[in-house]
């Protein structure tokens, strides 16, 4: 899939059913458009506040409406980026097997192929590759 910026990073963030606990992993390079696909994410789960890369927090939690809820069987979207961690263990002091075991979790992950690991084997892998300032390739590799 190529992605003109955010309006199909928007689209693409449509196609999630939220049936069962959902992990997704992002991986690029950096201004790959990851970031840019968490923010059309949690604007279409209804989250209002301004998202912004968790890197030095490394874990932002948004309680989902409760419209969202309804729609996509969502509470929460956790938005974690693990570009600082130097390894799967420093997730685990997060309580990152909780997090990722909870339904009402929707679980956005940036580079977390640094943390494959402690990944549950049900995660979505998404890559994203810079094309040009306004187009993006994204691949769902899982």
């Amino acid at each position: 899939m190529l992605s003109a910026a955010r309006k199909e990073s928007a689209s693409a963030s449509r196609k999630l059913d939220g049936k069962e606990a959902t992990v997704l992993v992002c991986s690029g390079n950096l201004s790959a458009g990851k970031t840019t696909f968490a923010q059309s994410l949690a604007k279409h789960l209804g989250i209002r506040e301004r998202i912004t890369s968790p890197t030095f927090v490394i874990q932002k939690t948004y309680k989902l409406p409760l419209s969202a809820k309804k729609k996509f069987g969502f509470s929460h979207f956790v938005h974690i980026d693990a570009y600082r961690l130097d390894n799967e263990k420093e997730l685990k002091v997060l309580h990152f097997k909780e997090i990722a075991e909870d339904p009402g979790n929707l679980v956005l992950i940036e580079w977390g192929e640094r943390v494959k690991k402690i990944l549950p084997a049900s995660y979505r892998a998404l890559h994203f590759i810079f094309i040009n300032e306004t187009t993006r390739q994204i691949s769902l590799t899982k």
